[in-house]
């Protein structure tokens, strides 16, 4: 989405968001409808995918807390899973752990509220396996395949860490301001 700087510019689309007033709101603006649209395709990604190697309905979410499971191949607590996917509605976390031990990919260890963890099964460890390997030939391949594009990922990454930590701090402000 760009904004046209003439309105008369052939060609030029011009979108009027109701959140941008100036040259820094539009791009911030466009951005942020950028961010949710990738959210939404990377979540359709990973279902797609998933169910590629498995029989399992997964959200994007879900999904990812199963990678963020397998990750380093060590059990997390939902406390770590939480952190490490910035999320906190543990409700829905939990709801989805459930969702993956009665799948059979994850295993629930320990008790009580501070000894739990989890883990990926032998079953999970597999089919985040196959995942891997769909991922790498269906969309790693195709980055690997677009020059600088492993370089602008880099750089992307890096300012949606730096954003990360803005809209975090902004969100923090924002609550003090409720009603």
């Amino acid at each position: 989405m760009t904004a046209s700087k003439n309105d008369s510019d052939e060609g030029a689309v011009n979108f009027r968001w109701h959140l941008s007033g100036n040259a820094a709101e539009v791009c911030t603006t466009e951005l942020e409808f950028a961010l949710m649209r990738a959210f939404e395709g990377f979540g359709r990604w990973q279902s797609e995918c998933l169910a590629s190697v498995s029989d399992l309905a997964a959200s994007g979410p879900e999904n990812a807390l199963l990678h963020i499971i397998r990750m380093n191949d060590r059990p997390k607590s939902i406390k770590e899973l939480a952190r490490l996917s910035n999320r906190d509605d543990i409700p829905n976390i939990q709801y989805s752990l459930r969702k993956l031990v009665g799948a059979g990919l994850v295993e629930k260890q320990g008790a009580g509220r501070t000894g739990v963890t989890y883990s990926a099964t032998a079953a999970g460890r597999k089919v985040t396996d196959q995942y891997g390997a769909i991922r790498r030939k269906l969309l790693v391949e195709r980055i690997q395949g677009v020059p600088g594009l492993s370089d602008q990922l880099q750089e992307a990454t890096r300012a949606l860490n730096i954003l990360t930590g803005i809209y975090e701090e902004a969100a923090r402000m924002a609550a003090t301001l409720r009603r």
